[in-house]
């Protein structure tokens, strides 16, 4: 099968096992690598070679920035301690442990062992976020682990780096040269983003173009990805400072009609790019292990092996870290295995692991091939598939045996209390503006009487673009505002405040001028 015709078979299995994930309530991305892996058996496939640039330039950057926007700022401010402690102790930690069993269990060498360590290390902020779509966390331990899923992989793609060189060099790496490329790649990748954030706000505020506001919004990422790296800085970095920065500053940037088509053109865009890199996971996998030599057939008990190190480790640092914050609570908290449960279990690998592993070299400094390289490429692989399967499809059964899980009544009962407080809020604004009479009487009056059946215009047949349509777009603005504000105050999740921010961006367009 040629490139072109891959891709869109995959497109077209994607939106079968959307669908079909959908009504078994499995996560997408864990049907998507099963189904890869299934077509990869077959001749038809043909050898897939997916090429590092590919992953890292192509289908990385926009994932990690819609999942960086996603990011919840006012939880991030509260749990930073864990979240560092998660995205840089626990990623050392990791990589030492997978480069030891590795070396205890392969051919390869303590060096190359490392290296494979520092691809595995990080867990995977497109598979953590597409996994935890449907399972309904609290705001605060979701924020915890998106956010390490987004900080780590800076901290191991770097580590990835520093490895490869002294793998690569074959020598050892002073811990004066490992601190200087540190504070390079890190924060040249953190001011490489924020430069471009800043640059990309001072035009989107000067825009209100749609068009134009969605081909900015496309070529953010890749501009910080490519401007970070240029400089030889951390582009991953750079991608995810750039969306968190600008994710928060959104509502200030751009218009109701804006954001709606913003979500459906990225929306669209990050379907399609999960649905190829997911597929070819799963796809790639039968073709390395054909490349394998007679020495590297022992490759299955090494995989498994890795991967369990992987939830170990993950877990023995979890529970003191759990017990720490119980500590500093003052007996506030009580024990629970439930949070450092579903935290361990959350860690899966994905796409980035998979962007490192594909950029490590094919030979060393002295021309020679790079050894076991092959088995490399099957180790790496191999552990991003069984996460992917075993991690995603027994992560939402966990969430609810722990219960943990948000329920569906809690989050709709929060919907309706914050839109009928928003309610009350744009019935005073009513009230200021008929005292001032800024506006006719039978305007106010029909403006109070849709907001009494609760703002539904469905059936209504009166002029929307006229005195009427301005004032209801007025009172949604102080909607909009309010609803900013109980986010930012912490009476309403992200869940709640994007429901209803989606939902005044709706109605604010009915009322827009032609």
């Amino acid at each position: 099968m040629q490139g072109v015709q891959i891709v869109l078979f995959l497109v077209a299995v994607a939106t079968v096992v959307a669908t079909f994930a959908e009504r078994v309530s499995v996560p997408a991305p864990s049907l998507l690598v099963v189904a890869g892996l299934i077509v990869g058996l077959f001749p038809i496939a043909g050898r897939i070679h997916v090429t590092p640039e590919l992953v890292s330039l192509v289908v990385l950057p926009p994932l990690l920035y819609a999942a960086g926007e996603e990011l919840s700022w006012r939880e991030l401010k509260r749990l930073w301690r864990p979240v560092t402690l998660l995205a840089v102790g626990l990623v050392l930690v990791s990589a030492a442990a997978v480069g030891f069993v590795t070396a205890m269990l392969t051919p390869l060498s303590p060096a190359l062992g490392f290296v494979l360590g520092a691809v595995l290390a990080s867990t995977d902020p497109v598979a953590v976020t597409a996994l935890g779509r449907r399972l309904a966390l609290p705001p605060r331990l979701q924020t915890l682990v998106q956010a390490e899923s987004l900080f780590n992989d800076a901290t191991s793609l770097i580590l990835f780096r520093i490895a490869t060189a002294a793998a690569v060099a074959g020598g050892a790496v002073g811990w004066t040269g490992v601190a200087v490329d540190f504070v390079r790649l890190a924060g040249g990748g953190v001011l490489a983003g924020a430069v471009v954030a800043a640059g990309v706000g001072w035009v989107r505020r000067r825009t209100e173009d749609p068009i134009v506001e969605s081909v900015i919004a496309l070529i953010v990422p890749y501009l910080a990805y490519v401007s970070a790296e240029a400089v030889h800085a951390s582009g991953v970095t750079a991608v995810i400072v750039a969306a968190v920065i600008l994710g928060i500053r959104q509502h200030e940037l751009t218009n109701p009609g804006t954001r709606l088509q913003l979500s459906a053109v990225y929306g669209t865009l990050i379907f399609l790019l999960e649905s190829v890199v997911f597929s070819l996971i799963g796809l790639q996998l039968p073709g390395q292990i054909r490349d394998l030599s007679a020495a590297e057939q022992s490759w299955a008990p090494a995989v498994l092996a890795i991967a369990l190190t992987l939830v170990v480790v993950r877990v023995a640092w979890m529970l003191p870290l759990a017990a720490f914050q119980q500590w500093r609570s003052g007996g506030r908290l009580r024990p629970s295995w439930q949070v450092p449960a579903v935290v361990s279990w959350a860690g899966a690998r994905g796409v980035v692991p998979l962007a490192a592993a594909l950029s490590i070299p094919l030979t060393t400094a002295s021309g020679l091939p790079l050894p076991h390289r092959s088995l490399l490429m099957v180790l790496a692989t191999g552990v991003i598939v069984v996460s992917l399967i075993a991690q995603g499809f027994t992560l939402a059964p966990l969430v609810r045996l722990s219960g943990l899980a948000v329920s569906p009544d809690h989050t709709q009962a929060e919907y309706v209390r914050a839109r009928r407080r928003l309610t009350e809020i744009a019935a005073g604004y009513i009230e200021q503006i008929e005292d001032l009479e800024a506006a006719p009487p039978a305007v106010l009056a029909h403006v109070r009487r849709s907001l009494q059946a609760q703002m539904d215009l469905d059936q209504e047949s009166e002029d929307l673009t006229g005195a009427y349509g301005r004032m209801r777009r007025d009172v949604l603005a102080v909607q909009s505002d309010a609803l900013t504000r109980m986010y930012a105050d912490g009476e309403i999740g992200p869940e709640t405040h994007r429901r209803l921010q989606r939902h005044f961006d709706r109605q604010d367009q009915r009322f827009t001028d032609p």
